[in-house]
C-alpha cells in the first residue's frame, strides 16, 4: 500500500458504490489507523478480527494491521453466532472491527468474547460497547510502516471453509502473500492500472490475496461489490468501465443467465479469471463470446495453504488444455504423488502436492494437523489428480470424494463434466453413498435452468451415452440450487446427509 501511494498518489484505489478514495487518501487512512490500534495496547502478532462485507472499511483495517505487525483475521460473513464465536475464540483476537450489518450477530456472542479487549463499528454501538469506527480512525495518530515487520512474520489467519469439521486457522506470513502475488501477477500477465471487479467476499484467500492484493500492488482500481447480483453486477462493469473480472463458477453462469445479460456494454473487459471450481467447457466458450475482448480465460487453482495460487491455465491454452487447471507457478514446485509420496509418472492419478516460498507456516495452534498436511516441506493438498506430458495438471477429484463402486475409483468431477453439457442443467454435483451390493453408488443431484424440464430417466441415459455404463448415477436428485459455501465449494457432506 505504502509503496502504492508513493507511485500513484492522484490514482483512484478503491471504489464502493458512491465512495471513492485516491491511494494516498487510502494511505492516509491506514496510517492513522495503524496509530490508533497501537495506542490501545496491541503488538505485533496480536490477531484483530474482521467481519465486514466488501467495503472499503475492510480494506482500511486490513492493512493497518499489516503496516505494524498485526495479524489480520477475517470472519465469514455468512456464518452463524457460534462458528463466529468459536473462530474469535480460537484465534485469541484482541481487537474486533465490525459492520454494523453484524450487530444482531454480535449481541449473540458478546458475553463469549473473552480475549476482545474492544469493538469498533462504524456509527458505534452503546449495547455492545463498541466504539464508532470513524472517531476511532480520527483518533490515530499518522505513524509509518514498521521497518521491523519482516517476510517471515504473520500478517493473516485465515480459516479453511470447513466443508468438513471445524475451520482450522491457516497461518499466512507476509513472504507467502508476496510470493503469491508474484506468481499470480505472472501467471494472469497482470498489467498496472487495470480496472477490477472485486465481488468475491473478502475474507477469502483468492479475493483477498489475488483479487485486491494484485491491483493494491500495481497501482490498479478496486471496485467492492457488496453482495452479488447480476444485474448490479453488469451495470458495475458498464458504469466503472471495468477490465478485470474474477469469480467462481456460480457466477459466471447466473451472470449468464440473466436475462438482460446482452443489455449492458461490457466490451470494457479485457481480462476474465476463474476460480474454487471447474467451468463447464460450454460456460467457457459462452463467456468468451459474451466478453467480445477477451482472448480466453485464466483458470487459476490454489487452496487458503498456499496463500492460495498454485497453478494456472493461461488463456491461450484454456480449450486447447481443456479441464486443466495449467502448469505449477515459476516459484514453486508442484507434483503427483502416491500413498508413500513416491512421484508419479505423467497419466498416473495421485494427490498433488506443492513446495514453496507461497505455503503457509501452519495451522494455528494445530501442531498434529499442521505435521499431517505439511511433510518435508511439501503441501499436501487433497487434491486427487494427474499431469500430461507438457506438464499440465487436471484435477480429478478431492479425495475424499471419491466414489468405490464394485471396486471401480470413480470420479465425480468427470460425471459432473458431463451433466454439465446438457442444455438444461444450470448446477450439478455428484456424491457416493452407501450400497449394500456396490459399496458405494453414485447420486446425481441437479438443478435445472428456469424454464427447463428434465427427468430421472433422461439424465441417466444421456451420462451413460457419454460415459461407461459402471459410471452413470443410480438415482438423481433434483434441487432448486446446489449448496455451496462462501468460497463457491459444493458442499458434498450436506448433499450426502440427504441421502
Amino acid at each position: 500500500m505504502a509503496n502504492a501511494a508513493r507511485r500513484y498518489p492522484g490514482r483512484t484505489a478503491l471504489v464502493a458504490g458512491e465512495e471513492r478514495y485516491t491511494f494516498e487518501q487510502l494511505q492516509q487512512r491506514c496510517a492513522k489507523l495503524s496509530g490508533a490500534l497501537l495506542a490501545r495496547g496491541l503488538g505485533p502478532g496480536d490477531r484483530v478480527a474482521l467481519l465486514f462485507y466488501n467495503t472499503p472499511r475492510f480494506v482500511e483495517v486490513y492493512f493497518a494491521c499489516l503496516r505494524v505487525g498485526l495479524v489480520a483475521t477475517p470472519i465469514n460473513f455468512r456464518l452463524k453466532g457460534p462458528e463466529m464465536s468459536y473462530i474469535l475464540g480460537d484465534s485469541g483476537a484482541k481487537a474486533f472491527f465490525f459492520g454494523p450489518d453484524f450487530a444482531d450477530t454480535v449481541a449473540e456472542i458478546a458475553g463469549e468474547l473473552e480475549n476482545v479487549r474492544f469493538m469498533v463499528t462504524p456509527g458505534g454501538d452503546d449495547s455492545l460497547g463498541a466504539e464508532d469506527y470513524g472517531a476511532f480512525v480520527e483518533a490515530g495518530q499518522y505513524l509509518p510502516c514498521d521497518g521491523s515487520v519482516a517476510e517471515s512474520h504473520p500478517c493473516q489467519l485465515i480459516y479453511t471453509s470447513g466443508t468438513t469439521g471445524r475451520p482450522k486457522g491457516a497461518v499466512i506470513t507476509h513472504g507467502n502473500v508476496m510470493w503469491n502475488v508474484v506468481n499470480t501477477i505472472w501467471a494472469r500477465e497482470d498489467r498496472s492500472g487495470q480496472v477490477s471487479i472485486i465481488v468475491g467476499p473478502l475474507f477469502h484467500t483468492a479475493a483477498l490475496n489475488n483479487h485486491l492484493t494484485i491491483q493494491i500492488s500495481l497501482g490498479g482500481t478496486s471496485v467492492l461489490i457488496k453482495s452479488f447480483e447480476a444485474e448490479h453486477l453488469l451495470q458495475v462493469i458498464e458504469k466503472e468501465r471495468a477490465t478485470v473480472i474474477s469469480g467462481a463458477p456460480t457466477l459466471f453462469n447466473l451472470l449468464l443467465q440473466h436475462p438482460r445479460a446482452g443489455d449492458y456494454d461490457v466490451s470494457s473487459i479485457t481480462k476474465c479469471t476463474l476460480g474454487s471450481a471447474k467451468l463447464a467447457t460450454e460456460t467457457k466458450r459462452q463467456l468468451i463470446d459474451f466478453f467480445p475482448n477477451i482472448d480466453g480465460i485464466y483458470d487459476i487453482y490454489g487452496c487458503t495453504e498456499s496463500s492460495p495460487t498454485i497453478t494456472c491455465l493461461n488463456q491461450v491454452d484454456c480449450l486447447r488444455k481443456n479441464g486443466s487447471v495449467g502448469q505449477a507457478l515459476p516459484f514453486l514446485s508442484a507434483k503427483v504423488v502416491d500413498s508413500q509420496d513416491r512421484e508419479l509418472p505423467p497419466g498416473e492419478v495421485g494427490e498433488l502436492v506443492c513446495k514453496g516460498p507461497n505455503v503457509m507456516n501452519g495451522y494455528h495452534n494445530q501442531p498434529e494437523a499442521t505435521a499431517q498436511t505439511i511433510v518435508d516441506g511439501w503441501l499436501h493438498t487433497g487434491d486427487l489428480a494427474y499431469r500430461d506430458q507438457e506438464g499440465f495438471f487436471f484435477i480429478v477429484d478431492r479425495i475424499k470424494d471419491m466414489i468405490v463402486s464394485g471396486g471401480e475409483n470413480i470420479y465425480p468431477r468427470e460425471i459432473e463434466e458431463v451433466l454439465f453439457t446438457h442444455p438444461a442443467i444450470a448446477e450439478a454435483a455428484v456424491v457416493g453413498v452407501p450400497d449394500e451390493l456396490w459399496g458405494e453408488s453414485v447420486v446425481a443431484y441437479v438443478a435445472l435452468k428456469k424454464g427447463r424440464a428434465l427427468s430421472e430417466d433422461e439424465v441417466i441415459a444421456f451420462c451413460k451415452k457419454n460415459l461407461a455404463s459402471y459410471k452413470k448415477p443410480r438415482q438423481v436428485r433434483f434441487l432448486p440450487q446446489i449448496p455451496r459455501n462462501a468460497s463457491g465449494k459444493v458442499l458434498k457432506y450436506k448433499l450426502r446427509e440427504m441421502g
